[in-house]
């Protein structure tokens, strides 16, 4: 059983092992995207072809659309080379559920797959020819959040791109520039409308893309190398929805592989790149998924909504965000985060298990952020909380790990704590200083600080930009002798940039404070600490 088998005659084997195929003719969906090309997708990663190009397999499925996906790699040429083009874009989507069974389906939505690279000419003139074809619809993105940035961490602009603003339309090295480029030739064949849509998982994800994009576009006119025609175009026909994704893509799993391979399924070859991507010709996730998008596609666009895709209006988007990462699940995240590296734990489907950290959650979900939770309307928050708590965080399949999380969380404590703290200082009848497990969460992030586990063993604690800052709050500190946690803690509760709030001055601080002191009490204390508040 390999991936080409599909094109020509397919063994019965398949369907009698529980493989989902396509039910449409991919030969005629080929054509039709060949001549009028609709959509072309850059960022040829896992949650690509686990996603957007299954969804779209759905509407062929069924009937009710009839071309497909163009899919365009501009960082990692291999991914085209070894896990695209050797099989026709064809590749197998396996869904992970929670109960532990898996779902096989044969994606055939990709029709084309290019490197978007003018080191490939051949490839970067079929992008030109399908930029310029009025048909074209949609160009999304998954490129990861820097995938945008025009500079680096230290804010000193990227190689090539002073080069590529002053050269003007043509060969450019930041894929931005690209795709002002594209843009271009676009323009330059007629100007049809065309939305550029970014499905990252970042905030406002359309105007990073727009502010990669444009850029380019107002230094090349800067510089004289387009007109003012040009920048009326791209700001009156050309769009940048914003949209909300999530979905759960790790790299392709040894375990599924393992699986297939019992099935007499023989394109399953891990393939790890020079640039050190994870991929394979098949792509594993979790069941649960959400796209939600800002409906403004002003040459039309494919009906992804009879899918499930949901296309709403920008505010719609950003509550749908704030409802995710305020509330029902990025604060769950984080907290087993803190505490699972604290209580030796290795796997976020693990900690579900334990019966402290999945109450403690789950109670800090419904009692503590529900009562302020953004509801977007579109999405029920607490039927997406109850998938996240009922199905996500305990699927054995997904094998993510406290330790990952962790990263960063001096990053994320404003957004996915401060904002419910803040709601509840300025919602009439809430008092934040009735809040209970959210402090409970900060002081374990405080007592994380301290790198020793409830078993008084040192541990590596994740990376974070802030981590050496925020550890010498509690340097000196140890089990059972800490000092005075008032004089230790106060610079840092009442650090506004961290928690989005002064703690003392919410009427936090000093419950934080006492909840620290009974977390670094002994060995033992942040389990004993745990039962107490639950």
């Amino acid at each position: 059983m390999k991936l080409l088998d599909l094109q020509s005659n397919v063994s019965p084997d398949w369907k009698e092992k529980g493989y989902k195929l396509p039910a449409y003719d991919r030969e005629e969906v080929k054509k039709a995207t060949k001549e009028a090309p609709a959509w072309v997708h850059f960022g040829a990663g896992n949650i690509f072809r686990a996603f957007p190009a299954a969804k779209l397999q759905e509407i062929l499925d069924e009937g009710s659309y009839g071309k497909g996906v163009i899919v365009a790699e501009s960082f990692d040429h291999e991914i085209i080379t070894k896990a695209y083009q050797p099989y026709d874009g064809l590749s197998l989507s396996v869904v992970l559920k929670a109960n532990g069974t898996i779902e096989k389906i044969a994606v055939g939505s990709v029709v084309e797959s290019l490197v978007a690279d003018s080191a490939y000419p051949e490839d970067y003139a079929r992008l030109i020819e399908i930029f310029e074809n009025p048909s074209l619809q949609m160009v999304s993105f998954t490129i990861t959040e820097k995938g945008y940035s025009l500079v680096n961490g230290k804010g000193e602009k990227l190689p090539g791109v002073e080069e590529g603003m002053a050269a003007g339309p043509g060969a450019q090295n930041h894929l931005m520039g690209r795709i002002a480029s594209l843009c271009y030739d676009r323009f330059k064949k007629g100007g049809t409308p065309l939305a550029l849509a970014s499905m990252d998982n970042c905030s406002h994800n359309g105007d990073k893309l727009k502010a990669g994009v444009m850029a380019f576009v107002e230094a090349w006119e800067k510089a004289g190398k387009v007109g003012e025609d040009f920048v009326q175009y791209m700001k009156e026909k050309v769009t940048f929805p914003w949209s909300m994704i999530d979905k759960i893509t790790p790299r392709p799993d040894e375990k599924v592989k393992a699986m297939l391979e019992q099935d007499g399924f023989e394109d399953t070859e891990l393939i790890i790149t020079s640039r050190n991507t994870y991929t394979a010709p098949f792509v594993n996730s979790e069941e649960t998924g959400y796209l939600v998008i800002e409906d403004d596609f002003p040459n039309g666009r494919p009906p992804l909504e009879k899918a499930g895709i949901l296309f709403t209006d920008r505010e719609t988007v950003d509550k749908v965000e704030k409802m995710k990462v305020c509330t029902c699940l990025n604060p769950l995240h984080t907290a087993l985060a803190v505490y699972g590296c604290m209580l030796g734990h290795t796997s976020i489907h693990d900690e579900m298990e334990d019966a402290e950290l999945s109450k403690l959650i789950e109670t800090m979900c419904y009692q503590e952020g529900m009562p302020v939770v953004v509801n977007p309307g579109v999405i029920d928050p607490k039927e997406f909380a109850e998938a996240v708590l009922k199905l996500r965080l305990p699927n054995p399949f997904m094998p993510d790990t406290p330790q990952r999380i962790a990263c960063d969380t001096s990053q994320k404590l404003p957004i996915r704590f401060g904002e419910t703290i803040k709601a509840y200082q300025a919602r009439e009848g809430l008092e934040a200083t009735d809040l209970t497990l959210i402090p409970l969460v900060l002081a374990g992030w405080c007592r994380y600080l301290m790198g020793v586990d409830d078993e008084g063993r040192a541990f590596e604690q994740s990376p974070d930009p802030r981590l050496e800052e925020c550890k010498a709050y509690v340097q000196g500190m140890s089990l059972g002798s800490t000092g005075d946690v008032h004089k230790a803690l106060e610079p840092l509760l009442s650090d506004a940039s961290i928690f989005a709030v002064n703690l003392y001055e919410a009427g936090l601080g000093e419950k934080v404070e006492e909840m620290f002191a009974e977390l670094a009490a002994g060995t033992g204390a942040i389990r004993a600490t745990l039962k107490k508040y639950l």
